[in-house]
């Protein structure tokens, strides 16, 4: 057995009965480190040309296909239509990560154009994201108390699993309150202001963490703009069931609730969520994070979000260059390597993973 292959929850079993390893006592693999940089050096420039059509078809066909869902008088044509939405929207709206990884200077109006298609439109600007995921990728912040993107789910109560995915279902109404709500209160109440920005201005899963308030005036200005055009439109989408009927506002929350579960179902198999709260090496990220290097996988975690152990060694990789640098990166180390120890079959075997983890913690 390989050291990465005995790797778990500090305290717990592997498969053949041996005691796993801490992932806060696992220390880095240099070479695999200097291979993963070394290998990815002219693959690691954003292309525009990838980018720009990607997110943009899928924008319009996510809208064309809504529309679809919101005019069909057949049940399953409207079915239908409502499932290519999800699926389209869904990647759309993932390009959010890949933003808050591009160097400011990297794609042109790319930002902003997202935020006007997508960001806003579903409620979600980058601003969610932006100046709080990097503190999920910090050496010393990742697996703590102060990652807001982590939860040691694995080493949690059964019932942790489904209610972290059944919460996701009521976003779209949590999104709404948000902006359409509690935005407008913030301008009036300087209390709702703080608030929501601490406790409601982030794609953040740690219940604990609180939002620091934007660093300089550039940042206050491109967040303000996008909390405006968010609050503006939540407000419209508040007022259609009065002039449009309740159909096209609930079969639109519909889809946003089924993209949000999806994701949630994602983000639940991107780690193994087995740390025990203490600062970890980039190799101990990598080895508690999931490469699914199978096409299928490329469906629900798309725009490169299969590879997401491969990113948190490389996390300014664009997401077109990750399917090459697993395969450079893998051949070039070898099936006993460190780097073998992130990869995994799909979806339904890690979940089982967590989940069995979790049975063992009852009471």
């Amino acid at each position: 057995m390989t050291a990465t292959q005995s790797l778990g929850p500090a305290g717990a079993m592997a498969t053949d009965g041996s005691t796993r390893v801490r992932k806060s006592q696992i220390a880095d693999d240099k070479a695999m480190l200097r291979a993963a940089a070394e290998l990815t050096r002219d693959i690691n420039v954003a292309r525009p040309a990838i980018y720009w059509p990607d997110m943009i078809l899928s924008a319009l066909v996510g809208y064309g296909a809504l529309a679809g869902a919101i005019l069909a008088t057949d049940t399953w044509v409207a079915v239908a239509f409502g499932l290519l939405s999800f699926m389209a929207l869904y990647r759309a709206l993932l390009f959010i990560h890949e933003i808050t990884h591009l160097h400011r200077n990297a794609l042109p109006g790319f930002r902003t154009a997202w935020n006007m298609l997508v960001g806003i439109p579903m409620l979600t600007p980058s601003l969610m994201y932006e100046q709080v995921h990097t503190l999920h990728h910090s050496r010393m912040r990742y697996g703590t108390p102060e990652d807001p993107e982590y939860l040691p789910l694995a080493l949690m109560k059964p019932w942790s699993l489904p209610l972290f995915i059944l919460v996701a279902l009521l976003a779209p109404v949590g999104l709404l309150i948000r902006w359409g709500v509690l935005a407008p209160l913030g301008l009036i109440f300087p209390a709702v202001r703080k608030f929501t920005w601490e406790r409601a201005s982030s794609l953040s899963i740690n219940p604990d963490f609180r939002r620091r308030p934007p660093e300089n005036d550039e940042q206050r200005r491109w967040f303000a703009w996008q909390q405006i055009g968010a609050s503006i439109w939540a407000l419209f989408l508040i007022s259609t069931p009065f002039w449009l009927g309740w159909k096209p506002l609930l079969v639109a929350m519909a889809i946003a609730s089924a993209v949000a579960t999806f994701n949630q179902l994602r983000t639940l198999v991107a780690h193994l969520w087995e740390n025990d709260g203490e600062a970890m090496t980039v190799t101990a990220q990598y080895l508690d994070s999931v490469n699914v290097p199978t096409f299928i996988a490329g469906l629900w975690a798309p725009v490169g979000l299969r590879y997401h152990a491969l990113h948190h060694l490389l996390p300014s990789l664009p997401y077109h260059s990750l399917h090459t640098a697993h395969h450079r990166i893998a051949a070039h180390l070898g099936v006993e390597s460190t780097y073998q120890g992130a990869v995994h079959k799909g979806m339904w075997p890690l979940v089982w993973r967590i989940g069995r983890s979790t049975m063992g913690r009852r009471g």
